[in-house]
């Protein structure tokens, strides 16, 4: 699922950075850091001091994610700038921010008949999270935070725990024994868009564990990576290229319309945030188009750009069929064709001739396919401008050093196409 550096589980001597990161259910971060420190805690005892920590990444990835989570469990030090924040966001002086024992670590609180789990730190609730939840992410505690994430918060009255989102209160009365401080009132104003609204006609309905377990799977020996885990080997490919190659850099950043179809787990890598689009995203896998919507809220809140969001319309391909037909022809095309399309030449000039209606003449279209779909496109109004195998794409040799047995679909390829 993720990977992370080789631990001396008997004696812990560093604090790691876990690789595919993305692929992580939520919580399991979390709950690796608490076993560390457990641990930690249990090899100290007996000591008259306890023993430094520093990270150690293979190769150096610190991220501010990491930065918080580690915070959490130890506190950090740095003899460089003396701003350890400062120093361990640099590769090359992370390693000098040392991490001693917090005094007041996170402890988790698990309530199986109500169904929820509360985060508490120095007796103060942290964030809560419910296994009927259909959305997938945790409510959390405002107190200083400059957003709310997606709107949901959490506040302790007496001996209730209240939960909101949006406009939306959910009271679940505290695990007996649970004692935590009550919350000061600190309503943060809700942001102007619901992430919800990127959905047409209305939000899907999810089930809890799809919500959760949205995340990508990765192999670990040579079986094969399936369609949606290997989709941001294309788009990350494609995001660097843009700013690589001015070409696909220009083609990326002067469409005004876009259609993306099928390309569920990379929605978000689509969008490029540098100035307002109208994008139309047809949807198969609504669990992964929901999660997808959430990191397109978010990436809208960091910049403040809410007027932004409602020019992203998502659904069901038979939904946003209407969508495509009033906001097209469109100038620029994502297109993954299915593993499951991939054995019927029939099917794939199908779904190749209704993306080609939709693109306005010299529009361009990156395409993902097997690579016997030439054979189509040389019947349809297509010029292929070049083509990649996805096997030889550097994102996908990146993912090799941490999985070196990894292995796509054979002859998967990229095609640059513009219509005739």
């Amino acid at each position: 699922m993720s990977c992370m550096g080789a631990m001396h589980w008997d004696e812990i001597d560093f604090l790691p950075v876990v690789e595919l990161f993305k692929s992580l259910l939520p919580g399991t971060g979390s709950a690796v850091l608490e076993l560390i420190r457990a641990l930690y805690d249990d090899q100290q005892r007996g000591r008259s001091a306890p023993r430094p920590l520093r990270y150690r990444g293979i190769p150096p990835y610190p991220s501010e994610a990491a930065f918080r989570l580690f915070s959490a469990f130890f506190r950090p030090q740095s003899a460089g700038t003396g701003d350890p924040f400062v120093d361990f966001m640099n590769p090359s002086k992370s390693h000098v921010v040392t991490w001693l024992p917090a005094d007041h670590p996170p402890v988790r609180y698990f309530d199986e008949r109500q169904g929820i789990c509360i985060t508490v730190k120095d007796g103060v609730a942290q964030k809560a999270i419910l296994a009927a939840d259909t959305v997938g992410l945790a409510y959390v505690n405002p107190l200083g935070r400059r957003v709310l994430p997606l709107d949901r918060s959490l506040r302790i009255d007496g001996q209730q725990l209240i939960l909101k989102d949006r406009e939306q209160e959910t009271i679940v009365p505290l695990p007996t024994g649970l004692h935590v401080r009550t919350s000061p009132l600190s309503e943060k104003p809700l942001s102007p868009v619901d992430w919800r609204g990127v959905f047409v006609p209305e939000p899907p309905n999810v089930h809890p564990s799809e919500a959760f377990g949205a995340v990508l799977l990765y192999p670990k020996g040579p079986e094969e990576i399936s369609d949606l885990a290997a989709q941001p080997f294309v788009a990350d490919y494609l995001d660097d290229l843009g700013e690589q190659d001015r070409e696909i850099g220009r083609i990326r950043s002067s469409a005004e319309r876009v259609l993306i179809v099928n390309g569920d787990a990379v929605i978000s890598t689509c969008v490029l945030f540098d100035r307002p689009r109208d994008y139309t995203v047809s949807v198969r896998h609504m669990a992964y188009a929901q999660r997808q919507a959430q990191q397109l809220w978010t990436q809208c809140a960091e910049i403040n750009r809410w007027d932004w969001l409602p020019r992203i319309r998502m659904g069901a391909a038979d939904v946003v069929e209407d969508s495509i037909a009033r906001h097209g022809p469109f100038d620029l095309l994502y297109l993954w064709l299915s593993y499951d399309t991939f054995d019927s030449l029939t099917t794939m000039a199908t779904t190749l001739a209704r993306a080609s209606q939709g693109l306005r003449r010299g529009g361009d279209a990156f395409v993902v396919g097997p690579v016997g779909v030439q054979t189509v496109l040389s019947s349809e109004p297509w010029q292929v401008c070049w083509s990649e195998s996805v096997d030889a794409l550097p994102t996908f040799a990146m993912h090799k050093t941490i999985l070196p047995k990894a292995r796509v679909k054979t002859g998967l390829t990229l095609f640059h196409l513009r219509r005739l």
